[in-house]
């Protein structure tokens, strides 16, 4: 089978203004990971040029092998104590009043690596207080004390991605599972306003990989009933030959009707087209 064209709307140009070659060394120099560059993100121009990235923590391997992701996987390394701190200095010379921070999967460490998120963060509010700060976090294999300990820190969005509706996680998100990622958002918000917290919570779903607009709009109303309040919805792009085929490119109307439909059932917020990720123009997702 020939591989699918990405349509016009897909295209993005390639990145080359200054910003861009600054952000990318001030990472380069603390020997930090993004999520921008692991996972091949189309947006790495556009968030690189206005000094922003989604910082990865934990190193570049996952434990996890999910056939739509760009992240190697495999042996993992030991945790690096001092990457919380370089985190942090690299947020204060990008000056970032807005900070994405995720993570390969750790199966193989106790908490997940919750503990090493809550370090991060720590980290930047000690030198940063008035930066915002954003967790895209793994589902911890349903652990709630680690949910807990993230929670507990000064985190501002607790994200985790959905990523698909609950009929393609078998072939999608072999390594998790449709309700334990509702659990998590649920246990999030539940935890934090039991504590008197403001803590946003956040998700994301790609589409394009067979899901039905009935499966998808059923998705959105289980993330409205646990209090989700940002909803991000973009195309799923294949990395390559070896991941998942695209089943289907979604135009740009179809995701402008979708963001009117999640705004009516009380998201807070809706970003919603073809070239959205997670942490797309976060910083104006709690403007």
């Amino acid at each position: 089978m020939p591989e699918r064209k990405h349509p016009d709307w897909i295209k993005v140009r390639a990145p080359a203004s200054p910003e861009f070659f600054r952000t990318k060394q001030i990472l380069g120099e603390r020997k930090l990971h993004t999520v921008c560059q692991e996972a091949c993100c189309p947006n790495i121009g556009e968030c690189f040029s206005h000094r922003t990235a989604t910082f990865m923590l934990m190193g570049d391997v996952c434990t996890r092998n999910c056939p739509y992701c760009a992240v190697a996987h495999g042996k993992v390394r030991p945790l690096d104590p001092d990457e919380p701190r370089r985190i942090a200095d690299a947020v204060r010379e990008l000056g970032l009043q807005h900070v994405v921070v995720t993570s390969v999967d750790r199966d193989d460490l106790p908490d997940g690596g919750a503990g090493h998120f809550a370090a991060t963060a720590r980290a930047i509010k000690s030198m940063l207080p008035k930066t915002r700060v954003e967790v895209l976090v793994p589902d911890f294999q349903g652990l709630l004390a680690a949910v807990n300990t993230v929670v507990a820190s000064p985190v501002d969005i607790y994200n985790h991605n959905i990523e698909t509706v609950p009929s393609l996680y078998r072939t999608t998100r072999p390594g998790g599972k449709y309700e334990r990622s509702l659990d998590v958002l649920r246990h999030a918000k539940e935890t934090a306003r039991a504590a008197h917290n403001p803590m946003l919570t956040k998700a994301g779903v790609m589409l394009g990989l067979g899901e039905q607009r009935d499966e998808l709009i059923s998705v959105l109303r289980d993330l409205a009933e646990i209090e989700c309040d940002i909803i991000t919805l973009g195309q799923y792009l294949r990395p390559s030959k070896d991941h998942l085929p695209v089943v289907r490119y979604v135009p740009p109307a179809e995701f402008a009707e979708l963001k009117v439909e999640a705004l009516k059932l009380g998201f807070r917020h809706v970003e919603s087209g073809p070239l959205v990720r997670s942490s797309y123009h976060a910083w104006e997702h709690v403007n």
